[in-house]
């Protein structure tokens, strides 16, 4: 079975720079908020071009730290994408705020930024831009939707967690917004060996409340000067695994492109590549947009091609949400999308004869 992803390939990929940098980290005696970590935040401040980056400890702990930063609270709403996988809506609940969804457009899969402007009321703080399995949302587009209402007010934060590296108008993925989140989940793009993220904010005013809100809300030690701090910080080892596989992640999300171009040629009429093209994608994920999801599905895997959904049911719709307040535009395309879609695997360490193996596999699929 060609799996979805093999962070084993990863692992042997890495595997001798990785052993060195864990070895000086557990040699070191000094495990948290030291060197390693400063400089993989400084590495990683270079290649966005940007002049902040402060390390958290996952990429929910980064959205519910950004939020606070911005304002969001209880009683304000927070406009964002309801086919994202759940993770902004956890952290505008765990601030108080009200989530409002709005629709997406295709084939990138993330925010349209006439829907965001239709939900725009006196309460909106912030709007959060996803950028979906690697693909560059529309944050120019959103910016001016919000511009033309007069909406300075409103944050504009991105969900960077699946795109490092994306580039659009020749600038990546979390320059754009008032701040960007990562995600660095060990199945990512640039990823750790466990759980890490990072904020990232050319707003040294929002940096410094970032940096007072990862650590207990200390100014200096066991001195709180802000509430709603946590304890929230980026291990040594991961920020050491970090800044050894920050110097390959240009050149295997071009691998990743390659694999997913393939696919794009390989699917038959009727299929849909949720993907946008050249360096607006990293490919973090290969989306497909299916007639028949259940017959894709199993012929898929009859030829030896895991399968998986991301994400299989909009925020809005899961149970445990369900009864709580919120808004949402009329969600036509993802709802739609939502029956349909369908992950193939596309990571950089697929072998030629397996991308020939899927290809070979898309190309049977069953008839529209």
């Amino acid at each position: 079975m060609i799996r979805i992803n093999d962070l084993k390939r990863e692992f042997a990929y890495f595997e001798k720079p990785l052993l060195e940098a864990t070895r000086s980290v557990v040699a070191s005696g000094y495990y948290l908020s030291g060197s390693a970590t400063k400089s993989f935040c400084e590495a990683f401040g270079a290649y966005l071009a940007i002049a902040h980056v402060v390390p958290m400890a996952n990429g929910t702990d980064a959205l519910e730290i950004a939020f606070r930063a911005c304002g969001v609270s209880e009683g304000v709403e927070v406009i964002l994408a309801a086919n994202a996988g759940g993770y902004g809506t956890i952290a505008a609940r765990l601030t108080g705020a009200t989530p409002v969804y709005a629709d997406i457009r295709l084939p990138s899969m993330t925010l349209d930024p006439a829907s965001v402007a239709s939900l725009l009321s006196e309460r909106t703080r912030a709007v959060v831009v996803t950028h979906l399995y690697g693909n560059h949302a529309d944050v120019a587009g959103i910016r001016a939707a919000l511009d033309s209402r007069g909406r300075s007010d409103v944050s504009l934060i991105e969900d960077c967690a699946q795109a490092h590296g994306a580039k659009s108008r020749g600038r990546k993925a979390g320059t754009q917004g008032d701040l960007a989140c990562f995600s660095f989940y060990p199945t990512k793009n640039l990823g750790a060996l466990g759980d890490a993220g990072a904020v990232v904010t050319n707003d040294a005013g929002l940096a410094a409340k970032l940096r007072l809100l990862h650590q207990y809300g200390w100014e200096t030690r066991y001195h709180t000067v802000v509430p709603g701090g946590r304890n929230s910080r980026m291990d040594e080892m991961q920020a050491a695994c970090l800044s050894v596989k920050l110097q390959k992640l240009d050149e295997l999300n071009a691998r990743r492109r390659q694999v997913l171009e393939r696919y794009r040629q390989a699917l038959p009429a009727g299929y849909r590549l949720c993907a946008l093209t050249g360096e607006e994608t990293v490919a973090h994920l290969a989306v497909l947009l299916c007639p028949d999801r259940a017959a894709a599905e199993a012929h898929l895997r009859s030829r030896g091609v895991e399968t998986g959904i991301h994400y299989p049911m909009l925020d809005c719709d899961q149970p445990g949400w369900r009864n709580m307040h919120t808004r949402s535009a009329p969600l036509t395309e993802s709802r739609h999308a939502v029956e349909r879609i369908l992950t193939v695997p596309c990571y950089p360490h697929l072998t030629d004869a397996e991308c020939a193996t899927v290809c070979a596999a898309l190309t049977s699929l069953p008839a529209a």
